[in-house]
């Protein structure tokens, strides 16, 4: 069944109608127990209290998915994407993942923001536990293989940490970092991230607008640790990272990997890359690879998630 991960953003939000969002409710809990037809059901019932209401048609769709109907929850979703202009329920994503439509450049910011909202109370406690993400430890050991092949001291001046979330790759660097700088979409995840004392400066922002106003060659390290999961197509983010990093510095990311097309989203609703691709886009914007190999940054379910660390270095 094609889902949000962990919940997927608006999860509390309401019809305004008292009786739709009960049903609505007892819907959510029977899709919880996989009864996806009584859950399908409730949410019909819903729809016809609501018919209007996005999350109600998105929940539908999930529903039907659960039930193996794709063509039916395509639809739901599809109607749940026009309802929700603003894409903040990933609708468009979850029809991709299923395969019955284009996917995307990029999940929609609001959608992404929404989620780590949500999601920020208990993030590193389920990325550590039931996720068991390593992701930062995995790239602090690639930079730091990266460096020792370019004889160089791993050590750097200034970082920029695109889509920081609560600073755990912080903690893995600030030691190495004359001054650690991060940007995120989710104001709730800066706040938590302010409060580790790791960076000089915060930003709640969009990667593409925080790196336009950053100077030309002011950092000597970029990272982004299992940021470029909610992204499809890269080119722009790697020029402007291009644009940004200072000659011999480093650029450091991870990324699920993909099969086939360059980029696809996944049954989790993360995009997947190719390693072609990012040698492709890396030699396009003057970079040379140092590490690009396969690791796993997370499970899913217990079982390891197929990815890629890259370090860049910028000619």
């Amino acid at each position: 069944m094609v889902s949000f991960a962990p919940d997927g953003p608006l999860a509390s939000a309401s019809s305004g109608d008292l009786l739709a969002d009960r049903r609505y409710a007892w819907g959510q809990g029977a899709l919880a127990e996989r009864d996806f037809a009584a859950a399908a059901d409730l949410f019909r019932q819903t729809i016809e209290i609501a018919p209007d209401w996005a999350p109600a048609h998105l929940a539908l769709g999930d529903a039907l998915a659960g039930q193996g109907d794709s063509g039916e929850a395509a639809a739901a979703w599809g109607q749940a994407a026009r309802l929700d202009p603003s894409g903040v329920l990933g609708a468009d994503l979850k029809i991709a993942a299923l395969g019955a439509g284009q996917a995307p450049p990029a999940a929609p910011r609001d959608y992404v923001r929404a989620l780590f909202d949500e999601y920020a109370p208990r993030f590193d406690a389920h990325l550590r536990g039931a996720l068991a993400y390593r992701g930062p430890e995995l790239l602090r050991a690639a930079i730091e293989r990266a460096c020792a092949e370019a004889g160089r001291a791993f050590a750097f001046d200034v970082c920029l940490d695109l889509g920081c979330g609560s600073g755990l790759m912080a903690e893995e660097l600030r030691e190495r970092v004359g001054a650690l700088h991060g940007c995120d979409l989710s104001p709730r995840m800066i706040e938590i991230a302010h409060a580790t004392g790791a960076y000089a400066r915060l930003h709640a922002a969009d990667i593409h607008d925080y790196l336009s106003e950053q100077g030309e060659r002011s950092a000597d390290l970029v990272v982004a640790a299992d940021v470029f999961v909610y992204m499809g197509d890269l080119a722009a983010v790697f020029a402007q990272c291009a644009r940004v990093t200072a000659p011999g510095g480093l650029f450091a990311f991870s990324v699920q990997r993909g099969e086939g097309a360059d980029w696809s989203v996944g049954a989790d609703l993360r995009y997947a890359h190719t390693s072609d691709y990012v040698e492709r886009l890396a030699a396009a914007h003057g970079f040379r690879v140092m590490v690009l190999e396969a690791a796993s940054t997370r499970k899913d379910a217990g079982r390891d998630v197929p990815g890629l660390v890259a370090v860049l270095a910028r000619a």
